[in-house]
């Protein structure tokens, strides 16, 4: 029974706060005695050792038993005696897995569990929730040695019935509500409507009757598509639940009338109130029963479901909670915003209070107080506020409006019937509208797009909406979490804009490439620099199409989310076999290893970067086979239609049944890069691995990561990957023997130079130059500097640009172009209008082409770009602490072929007599060339071809 007190331990401290202290600990990685000290003795409380055991201790738990035979000896030395002293019924009720575990911990011998593989077995098993049998009508768990322990040790309990619920759509149809979605219990298969029911049932205060609505079962195949648990269908766990409000508005007066007799046995004046239910769903699943909140909503309309109005000023609404979970709430409008008025100096809200007579009170706006003028009428009270413009635009952001009335509970202000008011103030609007729940909010900020249609017009995506800022060029910033970014501008006409797209064929340096999967949110930055945020326009929001269009192989959604936040959401599209894990579950287990015994086809599989680019030296090897002749098969490996591969080559999409075939048949894999875990290397095939690049970082078993006992996963990930290369191609002498160390590779190495470099010595580069520059839009005639930095495992998601662009530009003029290319494992750059930000054009080898002057730190791009002659700076502002975390081949400040520097001012002096500075390296750089690039001539990929494929 709630009483309003929070759990405490015996030592007077919280229960949450002990929780969060022993999660933290776990979180940073701190050793086991440090947080069994804060565990503390069990039994001293059962609430703290329930969580704490199903929670972070019993993850940390799982942990330690794969770290080998010392870490499993000190978790016995350190938990068994805080499980002696845990209750017997806590244990009883923790999950399965875990309750096996500590059961085991307990009866066991140390020899036992910490050098064998005993505790290991469980843990692995209970990675797959599946594995479940039924006896009768109870459900227990398929796990080790239950031929050795009581069965009741592994029957499913409540903490192992995990409902799994998802709400689709909530909708008024024909005056009913109708919520539809799906609901599982986690690892119980539902294949049919046999033995399978649902009720969803509304509970609200406790001494109400529950609702109970009509439910019914139907087929819902994304709950399978969906699903975490391979080997699991779920396609009838569907269900669509439907309310009639009758029923909510009889039980909510009854609230009333108890609730007004309350308060007047206090001597208060009876207040109409809110009743809220909470949304369960009871399971009956092969006779496997539970019941769990309903909550989880999809993107777009579910997030945003509307209410109904049942009488006057009586509405039924569908709400969320901060934690996903669906309520229904019957509620009054005891507070409704009656008209706004603007001048220069002043906002002016009415307010009406229905039914109520009140002389006195106040405001609130957010956590402001604000003094208001109460009138009492004949039908209620009329409540007026005068808000100061000035003081509002002043604001960042937007706050919600309450009154106060004397002697009554705050009432928050509901739109009503009243429209959204939007007022602009120069630059800068001031806006009364209704969130997703009807209440007013007031706000000032800059003038923001409000769309206020989007449409499809084929493939083109349409938005039309108003903006009534200054006249002038404006662009609306389509960008994705990843950091790229596409600019689509708009036309505007009056107060008026319109802008249109293709998701399917976006630009990408002259190539059109559909939007990457994942969610683009919308934005436009203002001539003073401050990002603008675009929004729907509310009364918009009803006659949304969020259906999907399909184009360029992806479905695309322009949908809603957060209310009235547009977002373009992309996917590949892909056939229902081969979506979520139980579609790739099939595809690696089944169809992979029985194409794997099928006769070998005398094709080539082409993968750069795991399908994401046409280019390096797989790009190269490809053009040369293609300018040969070579008519047999090719095949290109691409992931979410990064590109299309000129020539006669056959696209396959990463991740298909196509893609499965093609690496278990073919008879040649050419790659840059791993190829996926799943992949095996088979008899008669040949894996030419061509790497990317002379390492200058530490790679592969040289991390120190790479280093630690047990080995990581990623260490025997490389291993079976490493077991599988035939061919490694090698820049030099001096990069051989440090590949084959980094990679334990003991195979055949083919020190040919890498086949991307041949461009750069090509008697045609020059006309490929200019095919480069006019793709890039680079005037003739201005030295390019092109910065390539690489990646920073220590600062993956900082996107500052470390060369200071504004002062290189400033120093440098207008006669040099400025680009900069990120590493594709750091966060895409925030690269200023001054320079270019060329980090998602294709192939790094045509940029290298237009460089005059190359600027990296600890990239291999530098002995690539050796072979071109050029100036190199070297940018190493974290030289020492890079050395020290992730470790350099070679002292770097000894060999480079160009000046190590340290500030950005240093290296714009250098720029600015660069010429000076080559000179004064040249025969720095000469040796550097010699000694990383001695056979980067032209030609090798021709010798590699010749090897390989004649």
């Amino acid at each position: 029974m709630a009483n309003g007190v929070t759990a405490q331990s015996p030592g007077g401290e919280a229960v949450p706060d002990r929780l969060k202290a022993v999660q933290d600990l776990c979180d940073r990685g701190e050793p086991l005695d440090e947080i069994m000290s804060l565990v503390g003795p069990g039994g001293r409380d059962s609430a703290f050792d329930a969580e704490v055991l199903g929670g972070p201790l019993g993850a940390r738990m799982d942990l330690a038993v794969k770290r080998g035979p010392a870490t499993r000896r000190e978790l016995l030395t350190l938990v068994r005696p805080y499980l002696a002293g845990v209750d017997q019924k806590v244990k009883r009720e923790l999950p399965v897995a875990r309750r096996l575990m500590c059961h085991l911990i307990e009866t066991r011998s140390d020899e036992e569990l910490a050098e064998g593989e005993t505790l290991a077995e469980v843990v692995a098993a209970a990675a797959e929730p599946s594995r479940r049998i039924r006896k009768g009508l109870r459900w227990y768990a398929d796990l080790p040695f239950k031929d050795e322990l009581p069965a009741d040790l592994y029957r499913l309990r409540k903490a192992d019935l995990v409902p799994v619920t998802h709400i689709d759509d909530i909708v008024w149809d024909g005056g009913r509500l109708r919520i539809s979605g799906y609901a599982y219990l986690a690892g119980l298969s539902v294949r049919s409507r046999r033995f399978n029911r649902a009720t969803v049932v509304l509970r609200g205060p406790r001494w109400l009757p529950p609702v109970r609505l009509r439910t019914k079962r139907v087929l819902a195949p994304e709950a399978t598509h969906g699903a975490r648990e391979v080997g699991c269908n779920y396609d009838w766990s569907g269900f669509t639940a439907e309310l009639n409000p009758f029923a909510l508005r009889w039980r909510g007066a009854a609230r009333g009338v108890v609730s007004a007799v309350r308060r007047r046995l206090r001597s208060r004046p009876a207040v109409a109130d809110t009743t809220t239910w909470r949304a369960e769903i009871v399971f009956w699943s092969r006779g496997a029963r539970a019941t769990g909140l309903l909550r989880g909503y999809g993107v777009g309309r579910s997030e945003r479901p509307a209410g109904r109005q049942l009488r006057p000023g009586w509405w039924v609404r569908p709400v969320w909670t901060s934690d996903r979970a669906l309520q229904v709430a019957f509620q009054p409008n005891r507070a409704e915003l009656a008209g706004v008025s603007v001048d220069d100096e002043h906002l002016k809200l009415k307010i009406t209070l229905p039914g109520r007579v009140v002389t006195k009170g106040h405001a609130r706006l957010g956590g402001h107080r604000i003094a208001a003028d109460f009138s009492p009428g004949s039908s209620g009270t009329e409540v007026t506020l005068d808000l100061a413009v000035p003081a509002l635009l002043q604001e960042k952001d937007g706050r919600r409006l309450w009154v106060e009335p004397k002697g009554d509970p705050a009432a928050t202000v509901m739109l009503g019937d009243l429209g959204e008011t939007r007022f602009t103030s120069g630059d800068r609007e001031i806006t009364v509208l209704g969130d997703r729940r009807d209440r007013v909010i007031v706000s000032a900020h800059r003038i923001r797009p409000v769309i206020s249609s989007a449409v499809w017009e084929g493939t083109t995506l349409v938005l039309r909406g108003s903006y009534p800022d200054a006249a002038g060029p404006r662009a609306v910033s389509l960008r994705h979490r990843s950091g790229l970014s596409y600019q689509l501008p708009m036309t505007r006409t009056g107060e008026r804009f319109e802008v249109r797209f293709e998701p399917g064929a976006m630009d990408r340096f002259g190539e059109p490439v559909p939007l990457a999967s994942g969610t683009w949110n919308m934005s436009m930055r203002h001539p003073s620099g401050e990002i603008v945020p675009v929004r729907m326009d509310h009364a918009a929001l009803e006659g949304l199409d969020e259906s999907p269009r399909t184009a360029g192989g992806h479905c695309f959604r322009i949908v809603s989310t957060r209310f009235d936040v547009p977002v373009v959401l992309s996917e590949e599209d892909r056939p229902a076999n081969e979506k979520g894990l139980a579609g790739t579950h099939v595809l690696r287990k089944v169809f992979y290893p029985q194409q794997r015994t099928e006769p070998l086809n005398d094709a080539t599989v082409y993968v750069v970067n795991e399908g994401r680019l046409y280019a390096d030296s797989v790009r190269a090897i490809y053009e040369e086979r293609l300018r040969r002749g070579d008519d047999r098969e090719h095949i290109w490996i691409v992931k979410d239609g990064a590109f299309t591969p000129p020539g006669p080559a056959t696209v396959v999409r990463t991740g298909s049944r196509e893609h499965k075939a093609a690496l278990a048949r073919s008879r040649y894999i050419v790659t840059n890069s791993f190829l996926p875990v799943w992949f095996r290397s088979r008899e008669g095939q040949v894996v030419l691995q061509t790497w990317h690049g002379t390492p200058v970082k530490h790679i592969g078993n040289d991390q120190p990561h790479m280093r630690r006992d047990p080995r990581p996963p990623v260490w025997h990930r490389q291993a079976a990957e490493v077991r599988g290369w035939d061919v490694l191609l090698s820049q030099s002498p001096w990069a051989t023997p440090v590949l084959r160390k980094a990679f334990g590779y003991q195979g055949e190495v083919l020190e040919s130079g890498l086949p991307r470099n041949d461009v750069l010595t090509s008697p045609d580069r020059e006309e490929l130059a200019a095919k480069v520059r006019a793709r890039l839009g680079l005037a003739e005639g201005k030295r390019v500097i092109l910065y390539a930095p690489t990646w920073r495992d220590y600062d993956r998601k900082n996107a500052m640009v470390k060369l200071d662009l504004a002062k290189a530009r400033e120093a440098l003029g207008a006669d040099h172009e400025l680009l900069v290319r990120g590493h594709p494992m750091q966060a895409a750059p925030a690269v200023p209008d001054i320079a270019r930000d060329v980090t998602t054009y294709p192939d790094i080898a045509d940029l290298l082409l237009v460089t005059d002057v190359l600027v990296t730190d600890y990239s291999s791009v530098m002995a690539d770009f050796a072979v071109t002659g050029r100036p190199i700076v070297l940018y190493g502002y974290d030289l020492a602490k890079y050395a020290t975390k992730r470790g350099i081949y070679f002292d770097l400040p000894e060999i480079a072929p160009g000046p190590v520097l340290s500030t950005s001012a240093e290296v714009i002096d250098a720029l600015r007599s660069i010429d000076e500075v080559a000179a004064a390296h040249a025969d720095r750089y000469d040796a550097f060339r010699a000694t990383f690039a001695p056979r980067d001539d032209g030609k090798a990929t021709a010798r590699v071809v010749d090897h390989i494929f004649s």
